[in-house]
This record gives C-alpha cells, sequence and structure tokens, in this order.
C-alpha cells in the first residue's frame, strides 16, 4: 500500500488529503500537524474549518484510511510520499519585508524530512511558494540525507474556499512540475498516478519545477488582477452614471475576456491573493524587474484604494461622521460558504470605522467572536504564522460587539454595511431592519447583494459599489 503523509492540517492540507483518502481507498492518508488542538478537531464532529462537502468526505474515510496525528516523525519516516502544506507567511522583518515569502516553516520541515527518513521519499510542495524554492530545499535535503534519494515535486493547489470539495472532486486542472531526469519523470509519474483515480488525463498538466511554482504565482496574480480591474471600473461608474454591473456583464460577454470574476466589491480578499502578489513584485525586483513589479504593485494598491474609498463613502454619507454611531456590519469572512477571515476587506473596513470612533455591532454566520477581536487586534500579517505564534489573549477592541442574530446587530445602527455575500442577506426582513433602526437609515453595500430600489421604497438611503448613486449621495464626494 502508498504511504501519504502530509504537514500542515490547514485549510489546505486538510480538505486535499481527505479527497485523496476519499478516492484512493488503496492509499493510507495520514495528516500530520504540531497543533493538538487542530488535530483533536480533525478527529471530532467538528471539523476546524468550515467548507461545503467537507464533513462529509472526512466521515467516509476518516478511520480507514484517513488518520489524523501529532505523531509528525513517525508518519513521515513511514511514508512514501510526502506533502508539505505549511505556512508561507509574509516576512515581516529582515531583507524582503512586507514582501518576501518566509521560508522559515518549510525549511524546518525539510530538514526533519532529511532527518528522519530512511527509505526513498517523493517530497511534493504543496504550499506556494517563491519560484526556485524547490531548489533549495533540494539542497537541503541532498546535503542531510544519509543516503537516501529525494525527488521534489510542484503540486500547487488552486482549490477555491468554499468550492474546495467540489474543485478537488473535479478540478479544472492538476498541475504536477518535477525534474527532467529519469528519476525526476518517474517520481511526477508516481504523482500522476494518484490523482488518475478520478481526474482525466487530459486535466494533468506535467512541467518543470520552476514553471509550476510560478504558475500558482501567475494565476492567483490574473485573479486578483480582474477584481481590482473591475472595481477601478466601478468607481468610474460612480463618477459618471454607468452601472458596474452593465458594463461588467457587456464586457464578460467577449468571449476572449469571459463573466468570471467580474464582479465589483469592496476588494479581493484571502489568504493567497495579496500574498502572492507581494511575493511576485518581490521576485521581479530580485530579477532587476522595476517596471513589472511597479505593475503587480498597482493591482494591491487598487484593492486598497477601493476599500479606503468604501470607508469614506460611509464617513462622508453620514454627515461627515461616525464618531458615536452605531455600525452594524454583515459579514466578516472574506467570501460567503467560510469561516476564514485571513485579508478579509471586513478588517480594513472596520479599523478604518474605529479610527473615526464608530461603534460596531458585527454578525457573521461563521466567524467565532474570538477570532474577530482577534483579526481587529493582530498586526498586519500576524495572522499568517502558526496560533502557538500569534497573541494569545488579543486585546478586545472595546468598541466591537460580536452578535449571532443579525437583528440584534442592526437594532438603533445608524448604517448597516455588507460586507460578506452571505445568500443569507439577500432573504433578510429589511423592513423589521429599518423600523429598529436610527433615521435616516443607510446601507452600504459592499457586496451588490441586496436589491436597492426595494430598500429605497422602505426608506433606506443606499450605497451599492459601482452603481448610480441614490440621490442623497450624488453631491457628496467620497475622495480618500
Amino acid at each position: 500500500m502508498v504511504k501519504i503523509c502530509c504537514l500542515g492540517a490547514g485549510y489546505v492540507g486538510g480538505p486535499t488529503m481527505a479527497v485523496i483518502a476519499y478516492k484512493c481507498p488503496e492509499i493510507e492518508v495520514v495528516v500530520v500537524d504540531i497543533s493538538t488542538a487542530r488535530i483533536d478537531a480533525w478527529n471530532s464532529d467538528r471539523l476546524p474549518i468550515y467548507e461545503p462537502g467537507l464533513d462529509d468526505v472526512v466521515e467516509g474515510c476518516r478511520g480507514r484510511n484517513l488518520f489524523f496525528s501529532t505523531d509528525i516523525e513517525k508518519h513521515v519516516a513511514d511514508s512514501d510520499i510526502i506533502f508539505v502544506s505549511v505556512n508561507t507567511p509574509t516576512k515581516t522583518r529582515g531583507l524582503g519585508a512586507g514582501k518576501a515569502a518566509d521560508l522559515t516553516y518549510w525549511e524546518s520541515a525539510a530538514r526533519m524530512i532529511a532527518d528522519v527518513s530512511k527509505s526513498d521519499k517523493i517530497v511534493v510542495e504543496k504550499s506556494t511558494v517563491p519560484v526556485k524554492t524547490a531548489e533549495a530545499i533540494e539542497k537541503i535535503l541532498t546535503h542531510n540525507s544519509k543516503g537516501v534519494n529525494f525527488q521534489i515535486l510542484s503540486n500547487p493547489e488552486f482549490l477555491a474556499e468554499g468550492t474546495a470539495i467540489a474543485d478537488l472532486f473535479s478540478p479544472d486542472r492538476v498541475l504536477i512540475g518535477g525534474r527532467e531526469t529519469v528519476e525526476g519523470r518517474k517520481a511526477v509519474e508516481t504523482l500522476k498516478s494518484v490523482y488518475a483515480n478520478w481526474v482525466p488525463e487530459d486535466r494533468i498538466i506535467t512541467t518543470n519545477l520552476w514553471s509550476a511554482e510560478l504558475s500558482k504565482l501567475a494565476a492567483n496574480a490574473f485573479l486578483a488582477q480582474r477584481i481590482s480591474s473591475v472595481n477601478a471600473m466601478s468607481a468610474l461608474c460612480e463618477a459618471t452614471g454607468a452601472n458596474i454591473s452593465e458594463v461588467a456583464y457587456a464586457v464578460g460577454k467577449d468571449s476572449r475576456i469571459g463573466s468570471k470574476f467580474l464582479n465589483a466589491s469592496v476588494g479581493f480578499g484571502g489568504s493567497c491573493f495579496q500574498k502572492d502578489i507581494l511575493n511576485l513584485i518581490y521576485i521581479c525586483e530580485c530579477n532587476g524587474l522595476t517596471e513589472v513589479s511597479d505593475y503587480w504593485k498597482q493591482v494591491i494598491k487598487i484593492n486598497d484604494y477601493q476599500k479606503s474609498r468604501f470607508v469614506n463613502r460611509i464617513v462622508s454619507s453620514m454627515f461627515n461622521t461616525v464618531s458615536g454611531k452605531k455600525i452594524a456590519v454583515l459579514g466578516f469572512a472574506f467570501k460567503k460558504d467560510t469561516g476564514d477571515t485571513r485579508e478579509t476587506p471586513a478588517i480594513d473596513v472596520c479599523k478604518g470605522l474605529i479610527g473615526d470612533r464608530a461603534q460596531i455591532n458585527i454578525y457573521d454566520p461563521q466567524v467565532t467572536e474570538d477570532q474577530i477581536q482577534r483579526d481587529l487586534a493582530m498586526n498586519k500579517f500576524d495572522w499568517d504564522h502558526p496560533l502557538h505564534l500569534q497573541p494569545m489573549s488579543p486585546t478586545a477592541v472595546k468598541q466591537v460587539r460580536v452578535c449571532w442574530d443579525v437583528y440584534e446587530a442592526t437594532k438603533d445602527a445608524h448604517g448597516v454595511c455588507i460586507l460578506t455575500e452571505w445568500d443569507e442577506f439577500k432573504k433578510l426582513d429589511f423592513q423589521k431592519i429599518y423600523n429598529n433602526m436610527q433615521k435616516p437609515a443607510f446601507v452600504f453595500d459592499g457586496r451588490n447583494v441586496v436589491d436597492a430600489e426595494k430598500l429605497r421604497k422602505i426608506g433606506f438611503i443606499v450605497y451599492m459599489i459601482g452603481k448610480p448613486l441614490d440621490a442623497w449621495l450624488k453631491d457628496i464626494p467620497a475622495v480618500v
């Protein structure tokens, strides 16, 4: 029986290994992590992450050929294929701070693998890493190998949170990069045979190592670029009276462009987009490609501008101050169908409002109060380090109250901000919400999910990203 071990039981490692075990009952899969609490959660009925369909997959194979353990060295030593899915946070100090990837955890994992291995291994990069990382890892493994042969592969993930299980069951492509040697090609074929249990052969792409590593960064950069492009247009739409939904629909009908990722919003979030673009920028700078790095910097600059513009719109609309006013924030996760808050636009929006001394009520169906308080108290990029290296008890933000009911969150509020596109927000009783709010009552829809005309008939003053402005808002500038 082929044995697979995955280092890291997070948003990538956990679901990916669960699907491999589910689709390959003849393969033993063990997911290991240094966090006892996280492994205990994977072994319980309350998994540590929320992902539609994940519970059923884990239930279907846990205890049969899928296992979760903290006994890292034992399972690494016993395995044939080792997936490494550890954090690669953005460096917060030293050379490349604020842009370069911190490979401390990757290097530590490589040294441990070399130290405990007694048989040949295939080591698979699953974390998103800079180009040429495989070369560095290969050197560490080779110089500490004690006669063991290692083959390094790059197999980046392309799943999207909220649809991760569907993406893993039916991926657009599986990318495997390896060395162009006899041993390298053999390792590629070994991993390819695992995915071939359920993925059609024409969707399994093989490349050299460097192409695979760069493809992941490029894919995320291109997706983020589309979001920043449509968000840039949304600002112009508001200035001219055009409707971003109509513009995006017309543009998306061009078969060369397509309609996906053309939804204007308060900005992109998640663990990958900003981090990977910053990484790409740093790689470009290191290779003397200043113009290229400047190009990608603009993608992040527009994203920051969009969040700042949204906060400015709120403050300027509410008589140029939100001091002492209650603002209900609906949605804190970076997108619907996930509890992930990493780099969520809600953090910057809330911090902007708190900076103007607003009182914030936050409701999200999948995010805990502890997580919200932690996110609002932490410094940028702290979230991407393991929990045991994060502040254990972040200081609670006194201006923030977390609610578990939408109507409680909106009671006596001066304004409502929608920051996550949860389906339930489309079905709310807005008449009830309006009746219990301060007047004038504002709705600032950062995801364009509500029926603006219906809300205006109720009496709300409504702002939607990139849509013709409410009469109340037309003469109020929203300049950052």
